[in-house]
């Protein structure tokens, strides 16, 4: 393994869907950075005895460079271990550009996402014909600002599929934006720590989803999936259909016997 830190994508909870190349690095490194309680500590038993191992949760970003830069030094394999995808919240961007400043090469390995795991565990797909072929993916303001464009109401006002990183703690403020951009009542899914073993599921509707996620304590660690693919009628998709032709599947000629 090149002498350079790899940012690494480790699934949002089952250790087995970590990408085989995320697993073969992982399992190569001599120094690892992870992002605490978000990532299963069952990926550790495919690691070296004498790894390094840093629980960023209770790290600077300074501290956090600073042990990526000791361990280049040393030439160390060493490895950033992030949750789900670390493109997506994952506050990677400044990381980057605090190596390159020390001219430290690094490279992404991508993960499943929480927001995809979320809608497997209810077996829903985000995107169905005559529904919605657009997925926003977005939060909703807490300590961390959202640009006024980017306002919930607005985004829900597109009538897009929707998955909402970092809100459950506020689901009522979720529920009263969501009604006034949709303007009526959808249905929304909530699921808590999606492919771990203490999995958990709530469905409902903007008009009881509030009240399901409290009776079940989940204030944290969770997916709200929101839109009309949850719960609706869909056009079945061309892809299959035996009249649509496209490159890989041609008509049949309407005077053949075959």
């Amino acid at each position: 393994m090149e002498n350079k830190l790899y940012f690494i994508g480790a699934g949002p909870g089952d250790p087995d869907l970590i990408t085989v190349k995320g697993r073969r690095i992982l399992s190569e490194a001599d120094v690892i950075i992870y992002a605490g309680s978000l990532v299963s500590n069952e990926h550790f038993k495919y690691c070296k005895e004498n790894v390094e191992v840093y629980n960023s949760a209770s790290m600077t970003l300074e501290e956090v460079i600073d042990v990526i830069a000791k361990s280049h030094k040393e030439n160390k394999k060493t490895v950033r271990l992030h949750t789900g995808d670390p493109a997506i919240y994952g506050a990677i961007k400044e990381q980057m550009d605090e190596l390159e400043k020390l001219d430290i090469p690094y490279e992404v390995i991508p993960g499943v996402s929480s927001f995809t795991a979320a809608a497997a565990a209810i077996q829903k797909e985000f995107t169905l014909p005559n529904v919605s072929q657009t997925i926003i993916l977005t939060r909703v303001e807490g300590r961390t600002p959202v640009p006024e464009k980017e306002n919930l109401e607005r985004l829900a006002s597109i009538g897009a599929s929707m998955a909402l990183f970092l809100s459950v703690n506020m689901i009522d403020k979720v529920v009263e934006k969501l009604k006034k951009g949709y303007g009526r009542n959808v249905p929304v899914a909530v699921i808590q720590r999606a492919t771990w073993g203490d999995q958990k599921c709530v469905i409902g509707t903007l008009d009881d989803i509030a009240e399901k996620v409290k009776e079940e304590n989940i204030t944290k660690t969770a997916q709200i999936l929101v839109g009309d693919f949850i719960n609706c009628e869909y056009d079945k998709s061309l892809l299959y259909d035996g009249s649509f032709t496209h490159m890989f599947r041609q008509g049949k000629d309407e005077n053949s016997s075959n």
